[in-house]
């Protein structure tokens, strides 16, 4: 399915975008780069936040589709979505450091949540967020998100998902009803 909203175009992602989805995600969380946006995870977690073997996992996966977002013919945003059963899953989501603050963001969580209800008939959408993370999870509460408190433990010494700088990190689940 594709989209355009706003000067973007929304379409899944396909096999040809896996360098550049993990080239944005680890642009938007890790490294100096990130730090030019505000979602930069660079003082909490070191190493990756993705692989060329996760991004596509999600694009080949039949409950899933990686949204990518491009303005003028270039990648600029990506989340991904999972059904699951009775809601959805968000995840993923980076927008490109350098385009951070100016609203596309907010654009494209409504247009994933727009998606999900349409296509999958879901009412909710689930994400997790590092409990940390006090900034992003009050931009998501300002989305319509609201904080659960149930945590899930991150995954020391797994380094697909980062090498933590820090032993207090878990996961929160954030849900937000699609009515």
């Amino acid at each position: 399915m594709e989209t355009t909203t706003a000067g973007l175009n929304f379409r899944d992602a396909t096999d040809a975008d896996v360098d550049a989805l993990v080239a944005l995600v680890e642009s938007a969380y890790r490294g100096d780069a990130s730090r030019a946006g505000w979602t930069t995870e660079a003082d909490i977690l070191d190493g990756q936040r993705t692989d060329p073997e996760g991004v596509l996992e999600v694009i080949k996966s039949p409950d899933s589709r990686l949204l990518t977002v491009e303005r003028d013919g270039r990648i600029v945003a990506c989340c991904q979505l999972e059904h699951r059963d009775e809601h959805a899953y968000f995840g993923m989501f980076a927008v490109s450091p350098t385009l951070q603050g100016a609203g596309l963001g907010k654009t494209v969580i409504a247009e994933a949540e727009r998606q999900a209800r349409e296509a999958w008939g879901v009412t909710e959408m689930h994400m997790t967020v590092i409990s940390v993370r006090d900034d992003l999870i009050a931009w998501y509460e300002r989305r319509g998100y609201r904080r659960t408190g149930r945590m899930t433990p991150f995954p020391y010494g797994d380094e697909r998902f980062g090498i933590p700088r820090r032993d207090d990190l878990r996961f929160e689940l954030l849900v937000k009803p699609l009515v």
